[in-house]
This record gives C-alpha cells, sequence and structure tokens, in this order.
C-alpha cells in the first residue's frame, strides 16, 4: 500500500536517516533522496549563511499538492518533503526529499521532479548572508504558489 511520510516546514533540524525510514518499504526496488544543504560560495561570493522565510501553510499545502502530482505521473511507494526556514550555517541541511518506488527509474524521476516542484513553486524564499550583506535569491513569485 501506497503512504505518504512527512511533508512539512519546520524551524528544527531535519534527520535525513529519519526522512528516509519513512520511505523504506520492502515493497520498493529503489530509493531515491535529495538532501539540499548551505553551500559555502555563490555567484555572490562566501556565504556566511542562509536565511529561509516561508508562507508555511501554503507551503505545506503546496507539498502536498506536489505529492499528488508525483502519485498521478509514477507509482510510487512513500514519499517524504521536508524544508527547513530560519536562519541555517553553513553545511545545514535545508530540503529533504525521499521516494521509493518498485523500479529505481520511477524513484529517481518522481524525486528530482518533487525538488524542481519545491524549487520553482512553494513560498519559501531564501536570503544569502555574504560576507557581511544580505542579498536575497532569485526564486518562484509568490503568484505561482
Amino acid at each position: 500500500m501506497a503512504r505518504s511520510g512527512t511533508r512539512e516546514v519546520t524551524a528544527h533540524d531535519i534527520d535525513p536517516k529519519k526522512i528516509m525510514a519513512e520511505v523504506a518499504d520492502k515493497d520498493a526496488g529503489g530509493t531515491v533522496v535529495f538532501i539540499g544543504t548551505v553551500r559555502r560560495r555563490s555567484e555572490a561570493g562566501d556565504v556566511d549563511a542562509m536565511e529561509y522565510q516561508a508562507y508555511t501553510k501554503m507551503a505545506e499545502k503546496g507539498l502536498r499538492r506536489i505529492e499528488a502530482e508525483v502519485r498521478e505521473k509514477w507509482p510510487v511507494r512513500r514519499v517524504s518533503m521536508v524544508h527547513r526556514e530560519g536562519l541555517l550555517k553553513v553545511g545545514e541541511v535545508s530540503v529533504v526529499v525521499a521516494v521509493s518506488s518498485e523500479h529505481r527509474a520511477e524513484a529517481f524521476e518522481a524525486c528530482r521532479y518533487a525538488i524542481d516542484r519545491i524549487k520553482t513553486t512553494l513560498p519559501i524564499w531564501k536570503r544569502e548572508k555574504v560576507r557581511g550583506k544580505n542579498r536575497w535569491v532569485e526564486g518562484a513569485p509568490i503568484k505561482s504558489a
């Protein structure tokens, strides 16, 4: 039976192992996990930190919509998606998407689709802290969320 895992925006640390455990399924031959982290450099220079701001209720509704889209397109077993909000240091986990499916190809495709939709449709904005300056990073407009 296909089941949902976590679909949330949180101010707490994300544990990728917990998310992977949520999508474990004895009928799945493939599990794909995407872990996004705050990187140390951007086109603007050396990153000190990244601040994520979210319209949480709308973002979580969007995560449920993305899961429904994934399930419409691929025969996935389980899906979990978690995104951080707040101030994150370089190296901290900002987003985890995990998908299990009977076959690896569907798991890869579904996971990539989900993270791409998160990045382009959810009302989550990020502001880089670069050498003492703040810079909003281009992302999805609120209209698309």
